[in-house]
């Protein structure tokens, strides 16, 4: 067995090829470029015709919701929302409504550590431009009023889109888009008959559907950003989701402090003191979602947030050497130290 290294996890890579006493399904590995990143499939099928075609019906699914949603193209739905509900409602389709509607869930429940309108933000910090720059506290102060989940108003009957007051909204859906297309892909997979498969948006964002045969689930090794190479847990995905933030991939240093891409939106600076946050949950748009909820918010309110949900687990890893720097929430195994486990 290989592995792969991506955002913080490890994901278990068996060699492709028949299985004995598995009904002559065999293992497939497929890739795709979209989102900025890369989206992989392991899937079991009866043949490579079957599991290229239930890959390719997959990947076109994520191509079309990168249609719908991708905040770098300007006729995307997302990007027609953003322009025109400032200045009158906007009806949109059921898929985009769905995506707006746990975007802004998961904002009321985090009291806006997750924002889908911090657009502004990213750029004002240079991130959109993969360079980075450090904006004045009077430039910082001017878009406050450009930002606000709450401004966004839903309208379910009619699927409608609006932003109080009167003004356009930049919409990034950077925290949570990927996960969304990890579980429309799940939805087309199981529609194309694929019942055990491993799906992974960049590393960030995997789920695993079922169990590869004679296992309990898809293993999914958790690394500790903390010392190079050690491994913090492995995680057993069936039929869950697990999502990991850090500050590894995108950041800029000046004058030797390291700027992080994930901001919290009441201060409009990046987190500092955070190195890595995994969450594991039931669907792959809440577990991206709440990565980044527990990455802003300090750890007791992060617990609180996700306390009603019993299924959600999360590790917190601290830039400390100390072994209050590992901080669980609902997650087995003892990976924390005893006094910084939550539940």
């Amino acid at each position: 067995m290989g592995w792969m290294k991506l955002s913080g996890v490890l994901l278990a890579l068996g060699m492709v090829g028949a299985l004995p006493g598995q009904e002559g399904l065999q293992r497939f590995h497929e890739v795709h470029r979209a989102m900025g990143t890369e989206f992989s499939i392991d899937l079991y099928a009866r043949d490579e015709e079957a599991a290229g075609a239930a890959a390719e019906a997959a990947f076109d699914e994520v191509d079309r919701l990168e249609e719908l949603l991708s905040n770098y193209r300007p006729s995307s739905e997302l990007s027609r929302i953003g322009r025109e509900a400032g200045a009158g409602t906007v009806t949109t389709d059921p898929e985009t409504f769905r995506f707006l509607e746990r975007a802004v869930f998961w904002s009321k429940r985090s009291d806006g550590a997750f924002d889908i309108t911090v657009g502004p933000l990213l750029r004002a910090w240079g991130f959109y431009e993969h360079g980075g720059r450090i904006p004045s506290d009077a430039e910082l102060k001017g878009l406050r009023g450009t930002l606000g989940w709450e401004r966004i108003r839903l309208g379910a009957a009619d699927r409608s889109v609006r932003f109080v007051p009167g003004r356009a909204l930049d919409l990034d859906p950077g925290s949570i888009g990927k996960g969304f297309a990890v579980d429309g892909v799940v939805t087309v997979l199981r529609e194309a008959g694929v019942r055990t498969a491993l799906i992974s948006a960049g590393g960030s964002t995997v789920y695993g559907m079922g169990a590869p045969p004679g296992t309990e689930g898809w293993p999914v090794t958790v690394m500790d950003p903390r010392v190079v190479g050690r491994v913090a847990s492995t995680v057993m995905l069936k039929d869950m989701s697990l999502s990991s933030g850090a500050c590894t991939q995108k950041f800029f240093i000046k004058d030797g402090h390291r700027y992080c891409h994930i901001f919290d939106p009441l201060t409009m600076r990046p987190v500092e003191g955070v190195l890595q946050t995994t969450v594991v949950s039931e669907s792959a748009t809440d577990s991206d979602a709440l990565s980044t909820v527990v990455f802003v918010l300090p750890p007791e309110r992060a617990r609180a947030v996700l306390k009603p949900f019993g299924s959600v687990r999360a590790l917190i890893f601290l830039n400390a050497t100390t072994p209050e720097s590992c901080i669980s929430i609902n997650w087995p195994g003892g990976v924390c130290a005893p006094s910084t486990t939550t539940k």
